[in-house]
């Protein structure tokens, strides 16, 4: 998660109407390398990362039909980590 956050924040924004890569404030090399590596995996990394918030949701979810406690910590259901994941993707 860190290295994703890291990555986009070197990285030129890439608006709707852009096409290719868009400008940069700086004509380094090493820049541009940045922004095309991080485009180049933007997708396969946020498609992890919600793969792993669908898991972390399930594994904190009701451990029951009749049960208001959560399945991977055993608090009351919402959890705090429920709680705050759901917040996060909201």
């Amino acid at each position: 998660m860190q290295q994703i956050l890291e990555r986009s924040d070197r990285a030129v924004p890439w608006g709707p109407d852009t096409v290719g890569l868009p400008e940069a404030p700086s004509d380094s090399a090493l820049a541009r390398i940045n922004d095309v590596a991080f485009y180049a995996n933007a997708r396969n990394e946020v498609s992890t990362l919600a793969s792993v918030c669908a898991d972390l949701l399930h594994l904190h979810s009701p451990a029951g039909e009749n049960e208001h406690r959560c399945r991977g910590c055993r608090l009351p259901w919402p959890c705090p980590t429920f709680g705050e994941i759901a917040r996060l993707i909201s």
